[in-house]
C-alpha cells in the first residue's frame, strides 16, 4: 500500500516566471496567521541553491528532484533570512522531512513546475505542512486509493477525481510528523472539508485550508 511522500505522475507544465501573482495571492489567503508563506516557479539551476549539508541526501537523485528540492530551499532560506537566520541549511532527515532551525517549524513542497515553502515559529504553532499540486485530476488508479470510505460518500465524483484530498492528507502529514512521528497511510486520514480539519488514526486534530485554483495549494495547521 501507498505510503504519503509520494508524488503522482504529473503532465507537463508550461514554464513561468520567477513567482507566479495568482499563486502568491492564493498562498496569502490559505496561510493562517503567523506563517510565512513564499513560492518560486522552478528553473533551470535551481539544483544548484543545495547547500553543501543537504547535498549528500540527493547524490544519487535524478536532476529533476535536486532541481525541485534547491528550489524550495532557496524560497525557504529567504523566508527565513527574514526571521534573521542566514543561510541556514535544511538536511533532509532520515526519514525525510528537513530539519530546520531551532524555534521554528516549516514545511517544503513542489510539483514539477512550483516549490512553495512555509515558515512559523515554534511558540505559535506545533507544526505546519503544506502541499502543492496541479489542477489536474489524479491518476485512476491512486484516485481510488486517497479517498476513505466516509469521504466516498460524502464529496463528488469531481472531487474526488482532482487533487484536492490528495494534497490535503500530504499537508497534513507533513504537520503531525515533527511531533507525532507516523507514517500514515492516506486510509489513516479523515477530511473534512466543510469543517476546515483533517483527524489522523490516532485522533489528531488538525487544522486545513485548501483551494484548487490556480494549482492545488493546501495548508494544515496545528496551533499551541
Amino acid at each position: 500500500m501507498r505510503n504519503l511522500g509520494e508524488k503522482p505522475k504529473e503532465s507537463a507544465q508550461p514554464k513561468m516566471r520567477h513567482e507566479d501573482p495568482a499563486i502568491a495571492a492564493a498562498l496569502a489567503a490559505l496561510a493562517p496567521k503567523g506563517v510565512r508563506i513564499g513560492h518560486k516557479v522552478i528553473a533551470e539551476g535551481d539544483e544548484a541553491a543545495l547547500l553543501e549539508e543537504e547535498s549528500e541526501a540527493f547524490e544519487r537523485s535524478i536532476p529533476s528532484v535536486r532541481r525541485q528540492s534547491g528550489a524550495a530551499r532557496r524560497v525557504a532560506r529567504d523566508i527565513l533570512g527574514v526571521m534573521g537566520f542566514a543561510a541556514a541549511p535544511l538536511p533532509r532527515t532520515r526519514n525525510g522531512p528537513p530539519k530546520w532551525p531551532v524555534g521554528v517549524v516549516g514545511s517544503l513542497a513542489h510539483d514539477d513546475a512550483i516549490a512553495v515553502a512555509a515558515v512559523a515559529s515554534a511558540q505559535t504553532y506545533e507544526g505546519i505542512g503544506v502541499d502543492v499540486e496541479p489542477a489536474e485530476p489524479l491518476p485512476a488508479d491512486l484516485a481510488a486509493l486517497v479517498a476513505t470510505v466516509s469521504e466516498r460518500r460524502r464529496y463528488t465524483a469531481s472531487l474526488l477525481e482532482s487533487r484536492v484530498l490528495f494534497a490535503v492528507k500530504e499537508a497534513i502529514y507533513k504537520a503531525q510528523f515533527p511531533s507525532d512521528g507516523l507514517f500514515l497511510d492516506f486510509q489513516e486520514i479523515e477530511v473534512d472539508l466543510d469543517m476546515k480539519r483533517g483527524v489522523t488514526r490516532t485522533g489528531r486534530r488538525v487544522a486545513i485550508s485548501v483551494t484548487s485554483f490556480p494549482r492545488v495549494l493546501a495548508f494544515a495547521f496545528i496551533p499551541r
